[in-house]
């Protein structure tokens, strides 16, 4: 399928091209499988990642509050998938019984505390497509997937170890057509992952889901799609169903996708909780949509029909069922009183698919964004430091912004209290700040916190 490029300003998306996953994947090199040993025996998990600050583009002027949600979503969905690991597939009258109430590991897949499933693995698999392809290419989604599957790629165990039948039909449909499509076009199989012509890649079919699919797993990877494309709502609401599409072939997995993707996308533009939760949200934004109108099930999803206070009691499911799945990480999101942590909690004790719901409802933690949540669930108070940029103020400026801030704050707040914390490149400005708190023999932190710097 040919990627839509729209004509307008704001568009940046690019097409793929010859080379530009080799160029791409050279300078990023965790983009691509990396393992541990010659062999490809041990692949390395995503936090074993050696990701410097240059892999990080500069926010742009204003942009704080859009990152933070960006954050916020994926964070949503990663935290949802890992609450609900430990109690996958248990049903409600088991969690009637024993209710999850915090994070904690073990359960169904043994795993350690915050490690996460097949949600959030296919979820990196295909943001880190958007990234490496700087364009929706569903082919390249599916090498992706089929990475995790075969080799454990963005998995937080190193394996694949929870993966839903439709997906591995589909996967194991799209590597035989790999090895047709190499076969007629005379490519040598192992470069049939690194295609990059536009005539090849439109000729692959990459519709690899039987008829009549219609499971979760559609949903529970979307918030990249709508995450990447925001600025562009009709294309990031298309994308959306496509991404579902692509392995699970039913016109219901494909309008949830589309559905919730202009929820997502919505709520990254800062649109508040009454209107995403609106009866009229679909058409309020009826041009988002095109010409292609809801499939009746989703349409009466998005006029309300997840809105009941007895939440199991009166139909409200956490199944496989893709229908099922959106009306219940909806109803979530409805009844979760502004709390994060109260709605994942409400969703993983629905039972069943719980890693699964509570990760499609996370997804829309885009809504209040990273920094509220982690105050919500730290029970902090977080402030934001807008410190000054490079180049126009160069070292030591930034520091020094770190320094007056820290000073403001230790004339009200114990220093044994307060903790620094960045992400991307702001990483880096934690780690310059220690020393000259050091030198200057100010006293030390609670704690000092670091991502992906």
């Amino acid at each position: 399928m040919e990627p839509i490029t729209p004509s307008t300003p704001d568009n940046k998306v690019l097409l793929l091209n010859q080379n530009t996953y080799a160029f791409l994947t050279l300078d990023k090199p965790w983009l691509k499988c990396q393992f541990h040993d010659a062999d490809q025996t041990s692949i390395k998990k995503p936090d074993e990642f050696e990701i410097s600050p240059e892999d990080f583009a500069p926010l742009e002027k204003n942009s704080r509050d859009i990152v933070d949600r960006i954050q916020g979503s994926m964070f949503g969905l990663t935290v949802g998938d890992a609450v609900g690991a430990r109690v996958e597939f248990r049903p409600n009258r088991y969690l009637v019984d024993n209710p999850v109430t915090d994070l904690i590991g073990g359960g169904t897949w043994g795993l350690q505390r915050g490690q996460f499933t097949d949600d959030t693995s296919m979820a990196l698999c295909l943001a880190n497509s958007l990234i490496a392809c700087r364009d929706f290419v569903p082919y390249d989604q599916l090498v992706r997937y089929k990475w995790w599957y075969r080799y454990g790629y963005m998995s937080s165990t190193g394996h694949c170890f929870d993966i839903g039948a439709a997906t591995r039909q589909s996967i194991q449909e799209f590597e035989k057509r790999q090895r047709k499509f190499a076969h007629d076009h005379d490519i040598l199989l192992d470069q049939m992952d690194f295609l990059s012509d536009r005539e090849l890649l439109q000729a692959f079919d990459v519709h690899c889901s039987k008829e009549g699919v219609a499971g979760n797993g559609a949903l529970m990877r979307l918030a990249p799609v709508p995450l990447f494309f925001f600025r562009l709502p009709k294309v990031a609401v298309d994308y959306s169903g496509i991404s579902g599409q692509i392995t699970h072939g039913d016109e219901k997995a494909y309008d949830a996708c589309r559905y919730y993707g202009a929820l997502i996308v919505a709520a990254l533009q800062g649109e508040d909780k009454n209107k995403l939760t609106s009866n009229t949200f679909y058409d309020d934004h009826w041009e988002w949509f095109g010409d292609k109108p809801l499939h009746s099930e989703i349409m009466a999803i998005a006029q309300g029909s997840y809105k009941k206070e007895g939440g199991y009691q009166d139909g409200i499911r956490g199944k496989g069922y893709i229908v099922n799945a959106l009306e219940a990480a909806l109803w979530a999101f409805w009844s979760d009183e502004d709390s994060f942590e109260r709605g994942v909690l409400k969703a993983v004790n629905l039972g069943d698919d719980t890693d699964t719901t509570a990760a499609i409802y996370g997804q829309l933690a885009a809504y209040s964004g990273f920094e509220c949540h982690l105050s919500r669930l730290s029970n902090v108070t977080v402030m934001h430091l807008e410190y000054r940029l490079v180049p126009e103020h160069p070292l030591p400026a930034v520091v020094d912004n770190a320094l007056i801030l820290y000073r403001a704050l230790r004339d009200g707040i114990l220093v044994s209290h307060l903790t620094i914390m960045e992400d991307s490149a702001g990483g880096s400005l934690t780690l310059l700040t220690i020393p000259v708190l050091l030198a200057r023999q100010l006293l030390m932190l609670r704690a000092i916190i670091t991502l992906s710097s």
